[in-house]
């Protein structure tokens, strides 16, 4: 299951079903769980982890040191989850030692063609990068966002659940869950509601969604007021807490 040609440091763990293709290096301190194929002249760097029936393209880039200036060389981390799809070029780095020392990625996501994912960010479950998609550095993204080509996220972002960011955008403030988000710089358009029927959400809660999305964005009052007329007035689902959850808590500020 591995290839004669492959590199793989003594201290690699590598469960026994594990295929490695051509060419490929795999460093120190590496594991990888079981199912996993990995891609010829793909690179495996140090300390990084990787789940079970995870699909890794050739040429891929893992768990290298991250483009950080202030990097020194500490011992940081890469950890991916189960069933991610890893494609040509795509690249992801391990964190940094004041940024929390770990880049996560959860279980289920797609990472396209030249995408890229910076030190300390979070990825949640389900995501998908498209090609040449980028996060910066400390960007979390929730789960089942998607962003399209080239779109780029800014550093300290975050990215909520059920997003959708259109091809070549440029984010650099916070994106509300369940929304879609274009343009350079990025600003909120509208519910994802394709997207959200798609999923199964039902016909209340995006009634419930609607409503929200139009006090906050396009009713004309204070981020503050409007929070507190929804609190006020619509019924209490899990989402709409989130929504109104998460921009509570956003220190860039959503893009309105």
């Amino acid at each position: 299951m591995i290839h004669s040609t492959a590199i793989i440091d003594p201290s690699a763990q590598l469960s026994a079903d594990v295929e490695v293709g051509p060419y490929a290096v795999i460093g120190k301190h590496v594991s990888v769980g079981s199912g996993t194929t990995i891609g010829a002249h793909t690179v495996i760097d140090s300390w990084t982890e990787i789940g079970a029936d995870n699909r890794i393209f050739q040429f891929a880039s893992i768990g290298a040191p991250p483009q950080d200036l202030k990097y020194a060389g500490e011992e940081t981390f890469l950890k991916i989850g189960d069933r991610n799809t890893i494609r040509e070029f795509a690249t992801l780095h391990r964190g940094t030692g004041d940024g929390g020392g770990v880049t996560r990625v959860g279980n289920d996501c797609l990472f396209m063609a030249y995408s890229h994912v910076a030190h300390d960010c979070i990825v949640h479950d389900q995501v998908i990068l498209a090609n040449g998609a980028t996060l910066a550095g400390h960007v979390e993204v929730e789960q089942q966002a998607i962003l399209g080509g080239l779109a780029a996220v800014h550093q300290f972002c975050r990215v909520g659940c059920h997003t959708m960011i259109s091809g070549g955008a440029m984010v650099v403030q916070d994106i509300p869950p369940y929304t879609v988000a274009q343009g350079d710089r990025a600003k909120t358009m509208g519910l994802n509601t394709i997207g959200l029927k798609r999923r199964g959400f039902s016909e209340a809660t995006l009634k419930g969604l609607k409503t929200a999305y139009r006090l906050v964005f396009r009713s004309g009052l204070r981020l503050e007021e409007a929070l507190h007329q929804i609190d006020e007035e619509l019924e209490k689902t899990p989402e709409l807490a989130h929504f109104v959850s998460f921009i509570r808590q956003s220190e860039r500020g959503i893009a309105r």
